[in-house]
C-alpha cells in the first residue's frame, strides 16, 4: 500500500510487517511527518519494491509467518548500505545484540509512538547522509559521462540538467559496474558478480531488465542506446568515455 504524493523528494520508507493494523497506521501517520511510505506484508513483496523503487529506509519486523526477519535484513545489508529499523515485539536484550551486530542500524520496541520512529528515522537519514561525505581512501566518489554524474557516497545520479534521476538499488549497483569498467565488453555472469543483483532479484534475465530500466532514464532513445550498448552473443558494454572522480 503507497502513499501517493507529488512530493518525490520526500524520504521514502519501505515497511515490511504482517500486522495490517500497524501497516495501515505507519501508511497514515508517517506522511505527516513529510515521509513518503510504502507498505508491505512479505519478504518478495519488499524485495520487489527494493528493485523497482529509490528507498531511504527500510522498517522491518522480525516476525512474518514462513519467513525469518533478521534473514531478510542479513540478505538486504550483503548489497546495500540502506538504513534498517528493526521493529519488534521482542524485548530480550539478546534479539536486539544480535539484529544490530548482523545487519540492523536501529531497534524499536513495539508498542511505539509515531514521534519516536519518525526521530529515529531522522536520526538515521541524517547519519547516512554524514557516512556519505568524501573520504579520500575510499576509491572512487563520482563516476562522470556525457554530462551525467553518478555520485557513489550519496547514491544519486543527476542528468545533464542537473536534475535528479531516481535510481533502484539494483540500477544503482549495476550502473556502478558498467561505469567501472568502460569500453570493456561484460557477460552477464560478470555484471550479476560485478552488481550483485542476484542476492535482490526475485525473477529471471535481471540483467536484461535492469539493463532496459536504465536505458529509459539515460538514454535520450532507449531503443538506440548509446552508453549501455549490447554485444550480441557476449554482453553489455558501456561505450563513453568516463571520468573518475576522487
Amino acid at each position: 500500500m503507497t502513499i501517493d504524493t507529488s512530493a518525490a523528494t520526500m524520504p521514502h520508507v519501505l515497511a515490511l510487517d504482517d500486522d495490517a493494523d500497524l501497516r495501515n497506521v505507519l501508511v497514515e501517520a508517517l506522511p505527516q511527518f513529510d515521509l513518503r511510505v510504502t507498505a508491505v506484508a512479505t519478504g518478495a513483496e519488499m524485495l520487489k519494491v527494493l528493485n523497482e523503487e529509490p528507498i531511504d529506509v527500510l522498517l522491518l519486523d522480525l516476525r512474518l509467518p514462513g519467513e525469518d526477519g533478521l534473514t531478510l535484513a542479513r540478505r538486504v545489508r550483503e548489497v546495500s548500505a540502506l538504513p534498517i529499523i528493526i521493529l519488534s515485539g521482542r524485548t530480550d536484550e539478546a534479539d536486539r545484540v544480535m539484529a544490530l551486530e548482523l545487519a540492523a542500524d536501529d531497534y524499536v520496541t513495539k508498542p511505539f509512538s509515531s514521534r519516536e520512529l519518525v526521530a529515529r528515522i531522522r536520526a538515521l537519514l541524517r547519519r547516512s547522509h554524514v557516512d556519505a561525505s568524501p573520504d579520500p581512501d575510499q576509491g572512487p566518489r563520482a563516476y562522470r559521462f556525457a554530462g551525467w554524474e553518478l555520485n557513489l557516497r550519496l547514491h544519486r545520479l543527476t542528468g545533464p540538467d542537473k536534475q535528479r534521476v531516481p535510481l533502484t538499488n539494483s540500477e544503482f549497483n549495476l550502473l556502478c559496474a558498467l561505469l567501472a569498467a568502460p569500453q570493456r565488453v561484460l557477460s552477464r555472469d560478470q555484471l550479476l558478480e560485478r552488481s550483485r543483483l542476484h542476492s535482490l532479484e526475485v525473477y529471471d534475465r535481471a540483467i536484461d531488465v535492469t539493463i532496459l530500466r536504465l536505458r529509459r532514464k539515460i538514454e535520450q532513445d532507449h531503443t538506440e542506446p548509446k552508453f549501455i550498448v549490447t554485444e550480441r552473443g557476449a554482453g553489455y558494454r558501456f561505450a563513453a568515455a568516463v571520468d573518475v572522480l576522487r
